[in-house]
């Protein structure tokens, strides 16, 4: 049984930092991206970044690369993203999610079969 747990989100200031963990489990982790997805309020989800143990370099969304910083650890099979330099335009319900076919790599929200509950993100002063 496939299952992602999201954890970690909260309320920051903006220009602050926060960081949310997924574990997973119920799947080989090394061979599936897992991607994170966000959900601003009355907005469909985006995609912020992905990553892959058999791509080295996991592609950023525009508005995020730079800012957001998405690693795993295959030991722990969890996946870590770390939000630097938040936006209030960055509140949302983050998703992470497992990519639908092994060794698939996009971007898009059809192509993950798998999510978790997501963890509430909230930027404001």
């Amino acid at each position: 049984q496939v299952q992602l747990v999201e954890s970690g989100g909260g309320l920051a200031h903006p220009g602050g930092s926060l960081r949310s963990s997924c574990p997973a489990s119920g799947f080989t982790f090394s061979s599936y991206a897992l991607g994170c997805f966000p959900q601003p309020p009355g907005k469909p989800r985006e995609f912020v970044a992905l990553i892959t143990w058999f791509v080295g370099t996991p592609p950023y969304a525009d508005s995020f690369e730079g800012r957001f910083t998405l690693s795993r650890d295959n030991a722990k099979n969890t996946v870590y993203l770390q939000m630097n330099s938040l936006k209030p335009e960055d509140t949302a319900l983050y998703y992470c999610a497992k990519a639908r076919y092994a060794r698939a790599i996009s971007p898009a929200v059809q192509d993950y079969d798998f999510w978790g509950r997501g963890t509430q993100v909230t930027v404001s002063s």
